[in-house]
């Protein structure tokens, strides 16, 4: 895969078929969205091209992510099943065009007896990308790749 220039990815091996880990992916984001002890709510949330994606997450304390608790969330730019989903902040439900941070795709494919997890972040400035890296992108996107690989292996975490 090629990078793209100011992106920031995180790929990892998971020992579980893709249609386990895709179920999980979807049907269970609230359990490995973010980074424990955080915690991730729907606000909504519609599996298709142009659906809402907007998902909220809690710090231990009760405080709201970066966005706030009036985010008005992001959409889904492409939903492939059983492969990948990409979604931006760009616009919120509607299409309405809102100040962009980054797009989000998170892609998964066969690997040997498991699945190859890819996540990645491409934003549109590299002050943007600097920043992400500042909030701890590469730490806090390594443990939600770890949550969601000891869900879909069935490890107690």
């Amino acid at each position: 895969m090629t990078r793209a220039p100011f992106e920031l990815s995180v790929e990892r091996h998971i020992a579980a078929p893709p249609a386990e880990v895709w179920q999980i992916m979807t049907g269970r984001i609230t359990e490995w969205w973010c980074p424990r002890p955080w915690t991730t709510t729907i606000g909504k949330l519609d599996w298709r091209a142009g659906g809402a994606f907007h998902l909220i997450m809690r710090g231990p304390d009760g405080e709201a992510d970066c966005h706030g608790e009036d985010s008005t969330g992001g959409v889904l730019l492409e939903f492939v099943p059983g492969h990948r989903f990409v979604f931006t902040d760009a616009f919120s439900e509607g299409w309405q065009p809102r100040t962009p941070f980054m797009v989000g795709s998170f892609a998964i494919e066969p690997d040997g007896d498991g699945t190859r997890y890819h996540a990645s972040a491409r934003h549109w400035t590299a002050e943007a990308m600097e920043e992400h890296i500042k909030m701890g992108f590469e730490p806090g996107w390594t443990a939600v790749a770890d949550q969601l690989a000891a869900l879909a292996e069935k490890v107690d975490t």
